[in-house]
């Protein structure tokens, strides 16, 4: 069995599919229907936009990840893009019709994982040409998924809810954290260190695979994450509403508040050799500089970014709503040449 710390708030009775659960699934429902408007025509150096016939103005792309041969990109409708090199050009292929995938990983052994918000998961070994499905044996609403160095899958979401499975998915463990509260975020740094964050600002790490996991402080104001990227224990980065980003150096025992350029909600972090970036809201893409962060030159849309996938080439690769697919050289002295 799992081992677990004693809860902080404790089962208070309301379940996770409440009014709570759906706050935490509104933005990956809300977006495809809120966010319309053309996108702006793109004219900047180091960006391309990518080829209409492999996007389309229907799509709404919620994740993307990539092995050494392929990366990928899914959202609505069961919609897949596949690229083999580095976002450069694209190929229009789907996992299932109707399948709205959330989130997406690549596994050690170059197979994918596919989290989709009817709590199924989707599994390929041939670079997504073709996908099994399996239903996940939980109630709750999962809503982040990952490969854990070792092989095995994690799955993780309401009612502080995890599901790992060894055996690619033919058995479950199910455990809880204890916390009326829905986790948003599942990173492992290696086979033994793991971050997870959730609602009410909650952080847990673990230093043994996931046997068991320590609450490590908790962010400011109840701060509700949407997006981290943690370089180790000690250092991460948590973003969301409002064009917040917190900042700690000691284990989530503090967090600082770092400067941003705007308003919009951050949706996620990538990392290359150029530095941290975070995407989000309005087509936006900013890059960490020093203790704050700058803008980097998008098209002015209307539309949301949250896929992302970065490379040591400079390269990273960004998606969101209305087809909207850039690929972005992230060298400084080009972006300050674009800009």
């Amino acid at each position: 069995m799992l081992r677990f710390p004693a809860s902080a708030h404790g089962r208070s009775g309301l379940r996770p599919q409440s009014l709570r659960v759906l706050r935490s699934l509104s933005v990956l429902l809300a977006l495809p229907a809120a966010l319309t408007g053309c996108e702006a025509a793109l004219d900047l150096a180091g960006v391309e936009q990518q080829s209409q016939q492999a996007s389309q103005r229907t799509d709404f792309y919620q994740a993307m990840a990539g092995n050494p041969r392929v990366t990928l990109l899914a959202g609505n409708d069961g919609v897949l893009l596949a690229s083999a090199d580095q976002g450069s050009n694209w190929q229009r292929r789907q996992i299932a019709s109707g399948a709205s995938i959330i989130d997406l990983d690549a596994c050690g052994d170059g197979s994918f994982i596919a989290l989709g918000f009817d709590n199924r998961l989707w599994h390929s070994r041939d670079d997504g040409l073709s996908w099994q499905s399996l239903e996940l044996p939980t109630q709750e609403q999962m809503m982040t998924s990952t490969c854990a160095p070792d092989g095995s899958w994690w799955v993780a979401g309401s009612y502080s809810t995890l599901l790992s499975s060894s055996d690619q998915g033919d058995n479950w463990e199910e455990n809880s954290l204890d916390e009326d509260a829905t986790l948003t975020t599942l990173q492992f740094l290696d086979a033994q260190q793991a971050v997870i964050t959730g609602e009410f600002g909650l952080v847990f790490t673990s230093g043994d695979g996931g046997t068991s996991w320590q609450q490590a402080g908790s962010l400011p104001d109840e701060f509700y994450p949407h997006a981290s990227h943690f370089a180790s224990l000690e250092e991460g980065w948590v973003g969301g509403l409002n064009g917040f980003i917190y900042h700690t150096t000691d284990g989530g025992e503090s967090w600082q508040r770092q400067a941003t350029p705007l308003a919009a909600p951050i949706f996620n972090f990538s990392a290359n050799r150029d530095g941290l970036f975070a995407i989000g809201d309005h087509s936006s893409v900013l890059r960490l500089a020093g203790e704050r962060w700058e803008t980097l030159p998008t098209p002015n849309a209307p539309v949301y970014l949250r896929a992302a996938s970065s490379s040591n080439d400079h390269r990273l690769t960004v998606a969101g709503g209305r087809g909207l697919l850039l690929n972005l050289d992230t060298r400084p002295a080009l972006a300050a040449q674009a800009e």
